[in-house]
């Protein structure tokens, strides 16, 4: 332990756990599945890719689409939360590793692009 005050009390976890990742990725999915139906085809039409294969996902998750903004939004702010929490708590034990570069940018590469698409999905609805 540290003598840093914000190392008192509370409880502990391993920092490389993989929860904030999974909330992460969930937030994605949920992204995704909200920007399905309007934002993504109109996105990959101006690239002039082909987006026919959103359909099946698209007429799933149309009617949800609000709580699947909901559902992206705090699942991505739930996990990047989490991390950063994570990283604070292993920064005071002395037994904790810190999590590696790779962790960090995949962490940070989810939540852009589950942010990006949320973004998408909620000014095409």
């Amino acid at each position: 332990m540290t003598d840093d005050p914000r190392c008192e009390g509370g409880r502990r976890t391993p920092a490389g756990d993989k929860g904030p990742l999974l909330l992460a990725a969930g937030g994605l999915a949920a992204a995704f599945a909200a920007a399905s139906c309007c934002g993504l085809p109109v996105l990959l039409g101006s690239v002039g890719l082909g987006s026919a294969w959103l359909v099946a996902l698209a007429w799933l998750a149309a009617p949800h689409r609000t709580a699947l903004l909901v559902a992206a939004a705090i699942l991505l702010a739930g996990g990047a939360g989490a991390f950063i929490w994570r990283r604070r708590t292993a920064a005071c034990r002395a037994d904790a590793a810190p999590a590696g570069p790779g962790a960090v940018a995949a962490l940070a590469a989810i939540v852009l692009l589950g942010g990006a698409l949320a973004v998408l999905g909620y000014l095409y609805a």
